[in-house]
């Protein structure tokens, strides 16, 4: 694995296949193909340059045409089938897939703003499969895809080599890079899908933090070449335009002997991240769980974030230590990987999520409120569960078949109906 996050990275799967003096000589080595990945524009600032050079066995030239196919469950912005909800909303977890659902097909689609074609905003996806994808590879033209797994170890084979991917860790797969998705035999795997339209997932600016916290560069992992030199039919499905669209080559696209570049798979351990918090009072905002951003044309106002709630000492005194209530300007999607969550005390399981739409009020239910209230205000570890959030700049339209859903919570609202009068004058 190679180590940093926007590094320059470079690997070579056999000795002499990365040129070592161009991007692209008279003949590349070995009689490979060289092929420049492109992830912005040419004239896009340097600090803001995504590009990869990939030395494949053929060039991703070579297919016939490319064909709509089912969307099945997948949908993609702009999202018209409802309009801005300012309700909240929570889902249990998705249902079990049908036997034989891959990846792909296990996509299902909770909602989104933006529009793709603009490349500007965001989707939920959650995803369920049993299926692995030997003869099938994904590839994304419309945005790039962060997974956050739940349940079950998926392995990416993607041009650039391996990752393994586990409930506690997140994948980075970014905008036209292709994969395909393994998961063991007898097993499934479950979990969130944030698809980013806009400008690329980047870390965020540590501003008075310092040089140091939140995510270290250095723990992003990317794969190492790895090369699948087959001769088989494989199908090529592409999401372009919000649709879906296939070709089957002759051969695996999979195909990258060597490579070099910053537009690259990533892996991070969710648990490596260094939080930030009070040490004296009061509960920080939110920002300061920031992993990864997607700037906007507003500086500070994000087309999305990603937020983790990793484990971390409580010690702020005379002070209400879970999320405080809340309204707020940016959009909440939040999901649950393992355990509880410290602002709901049932309700909320793993695998399900809850959306708070920009203004639309929230935070802890009756149970936890009257027990942070009255808590002994020791030293304490948050270590029992694991969520996230997706938090964009834009309401969350939701897809139909999300409004309309069978594991959609009729009753959500109800957690707060306990929240008595307790005002004395």
């Amino acid at each position: 694995m190679l180590s940093g996050f926007g590094n320059e990275h470079q690997s070579e799967a056999v000795a002499g296949a990365l040129p070592r003096d161009r991007n692209s000589p008279q003949r590349a080595p070995l009689g490979l193909y060289a092929e420049q990945l492109s992830g912005s524009a040419f004239t896009e600032p340097r600090a803001r340059t995504r590009r990869s050079w990939l030395y494949r066995v053929r060039p991703s030239a070579v297919h016939p045409a490319f064909a709509r196919v089912d969307n099945r469950e997948l949908r993609c912005a702009p999202f018209e089938e409802t309009v801005p909800d300012p309700n909240r909303f929570r889902w249990d977890p998705l249902p079990a897939p049908a036997a034989g659902t891959d990846f792909v097909d296990g996509l299902w689609t909770l909602g989104g703003n933006g529009d793709a074609r603009q490349r500007s905003g965001m989707a939920i996806h959650l995803y369920r499969a049993d299926t692995s994808m030997p003869d099938r590879v994904f590839g994304n033209s419309d945005g790039e895809l962060l997974i956050v797994p739940e349940r079950g170890v998926l392995e990416l084979r993607t041009e650039f080599g391996r990752l393994t991917v586990a409930p506690g860790h997140v994948a980075l797969v970014p905008r036209g890079v292709r994969f395909a998705v393994d998961i063991a035999e007898g097993t499934s795997a479950r979990g969130y899908v944030c698809e980013n339209y806009g400008a690329p997932f980047e870390l965020p600016e540590l501003g008075p933090i310092g040089a140091n916290g939140l995510a270290d560069a250095r723990d992003f992992l990317a794969p190492t070449a790895d090369f699948d030199d087959t001769d088989r039919p494989v199908e090529v499905v592409n999401k372009f335009g919000g649709n879906l669209w296939a070709a089957t080559l002759d051969h695996s696209p999979l195909d990258v002997v060597a490579w070099h570049g910053n537009h690259v798979p990533y892996v991070y351990d969710l648990r490596r991240f260094n939080v930030i918090g009070s040490i004296s009072y009061d509960h920080p905002d939110p920002s300061v769980f920031t992993v990864l951003t997607s700037p906007s044309d507003t500086p500070g106002l994000a087309n999305a974030d990603f937020v983790v709630f990793a484990p971390r000492w409580l010690v702020g005194e005379d002070t209400f230590r879970p999320p405080y209530f809340h309204r707020n300007v940016m959009s909440e999607y939040m999901g649950l990987i393992e355990g509880a969550y410290d602002a709901k005390a049932a309700g909320f399981l793993p695998g399900g999520g809850s959306l708070h739409n920009m203004m639309s009020a929230h935070g802890p239910d009756r149970e936890t409120f009257d027990r942070a209230s009255g808590a002994d205000l020791v030293p304490q570890k948050v270590d029992d569960g694991l969520a996230f959030m997706f938090e964009t700049r834009w309401p969350v339209t939701l897809a139909g078949q999300a409004r309309s859903a069978g594991h959609l919570q009729q009753d959500y609202d109800t957690v707060w109906d306990g929240l008595r009068r307790n005002f004395r004058s």
